[in-house]
């Protein structure tokens, strides 16, 4: 007796249940994939992608894994995150004041978005390593301090990277350490150059030092990204709040995107609300610390070690961590009069005098910026670790198998 069709299907092997199935060999380019700060992004040099840049969206959502309607990247590399969803092209320098060029991608979890409007502070880090390993940067030296000129294409910035090499490749081993990653590790020091207007071309895009936003007070600042700062105690807050807790907020998450959207359209980087991108301006709840820390929630929360409290949102997720440069944008704001993260440090000592100590949902994290005297922001400094976790060949589907 015949079985029906269907069921004769199912005692089939998968590859023979249909005759249009389409069998391609997977594809390959040579990468490396790379810690830097508290973030990981797969490193490609532009030498290996295609000419086009029109092909690089195809290839960086499958390598990375989206667009994934679980949520997890499973079948990529990236990790279901904004933090680990990110991919860095580095190439030769077209910028007269730099070495290397490097260009920053970040992908949507679940849809099929590829942005490269902003940098990311975090790989930044990882940047002038991933050049002395992959010999993009000739070294006069196999020992000692190296520093490497990055030209960031995508706000147009220098920053200047500086940190130890071993036997002709970046050091890993140090004694080191940031909030958010555990263990030690060598010190890379950034240079932001000059970070004021990056997306923009001004430090204060509205012309305001304040604007009301949804009914609460919000300082729009440019500097190494575009982002917005809200006090928490406009919004009925604590400061110190965890990533679950911003998350499990009734509508906080909704009104936050609604502030930030608003902020982006009244700075210009979008003409309407559903044109501003996911990922700037970027937005933080910022607040002054407590004498005691009665929550217990976080470590190096108090007055006695930070300057100033910040909960950072990153595509629409809160961040474990401050993103480096939100935290640069934060120390910016501290030196302009009457802002909204000014008047929380106003008057008081600094925890440290090279610049402001953040709090921040993973610890601490000290920015310095350095202003001119006309009041023009010369540069920004941060330290971070970076580190090489793989190199080789990374493969990935076309997205018509997907």
């Amino acid at each position: 007796m015949r079985l029906p069709d269907s069921i004769q299907r199912l005692h089939m092997p998968a590859s023979l249940t249909s005759r249009r199935a389409l069998h391609t060999k997977q594809r390959s380019l040579p990468a490396a994939y790379y810690r830097g700060g508290t973030s990981r992004a797969v490193l490609f040099k532009q030498e290996d992608l295609p000419h086009d840049r029109k092909d690089w969206n195809s290839i960086f959502r499958g390598v990375i894994g989206s667009p994934d309607p679980y949520g997890r990247q499973l079948d990529g590399l990236g990790g279901g995150i904004s933090s680990l969803s990110k991919v860095c092209v580095v190439g030769k320098s077209t910028h007269r004041d730099a070495d290397i060029d490097y260009t920053f991608v970040s992908l949507g979890i679940k849809n099929t978005e590829v942005d490269y409007s902003s940098n990311c502070g975090n790989m930044s880090s990882a940047i002038g390593p991933f050049a002395i390993d992959s010999r993009l940067f000739p070294l006069e030296r196999n020992h000692g301090n190296v520093s490497i000129r990055i030209h960031n294409t995508n706000t147009g910035k220098i920053i200047h990277s500086s940190f130890p090499v071993v036997d002709g490749e970046a050091a890993a081993d140090g004694d080191f350490s940031i909030d958010g990653v555990a263990g030690t590790a060598a010190r890379v020091q950034l240079d932001f150059i000059n970070p004021a207007g990056s997306v923009t071309g001004k430090l204060l895009p509205t012309g305001n030092v304040t604007d009301t936003i949804d009914g609460v007070l919000a300082t729009c600042i440019d500097a190494a990204n575009p982002c917005v700062f809200v006090r928490a105690e406009d919004l009925g807050l604590e400061g110190n709040l965890t990533p679950d807790e911003i998350t499990a907020h009734s509508g906080l998450l909704t009104r936050l995107d609604s502030i930030r959207r608003q902020a982006g359209v009244k700075m210009g980087l979008a003409h309407t609300l559903a044109a501003v991108t996911g990922s700037i301006p970027k937005i933080a709840i910022v607040a002054e610390p407590s004498a005691t820390d009665h929550r217990d929630v976080e470590p190096k929360q108090t007055s006695a070690e930070v300057d100033l409290l910040a909960r950072a949102l990153s595509v629409g997720q809160p961040h474990k961590a401050v993103p480096i440069t939100v935290a640069l944008a934060l120390a910016a704001a501290a030196r302009v009069p009457g802002s909204t993260v000014a008047e929380i440090v106003a008057g008081k000592e600094p925890i440290n005098d090279a610049g402001i100590t953040i709090g921040h949902a993973s610890g601490n994290l000290l920015v310095g910026a350095n202003f001119e005297e006309n009041g023009t922001l010369a540069a920004a400094t941060v330290f971070r670790t970076a580190r090489r976790l793989f190199e080789g060949r990374i493969f990935w589907k076309s997205e018509r198998s997907n």
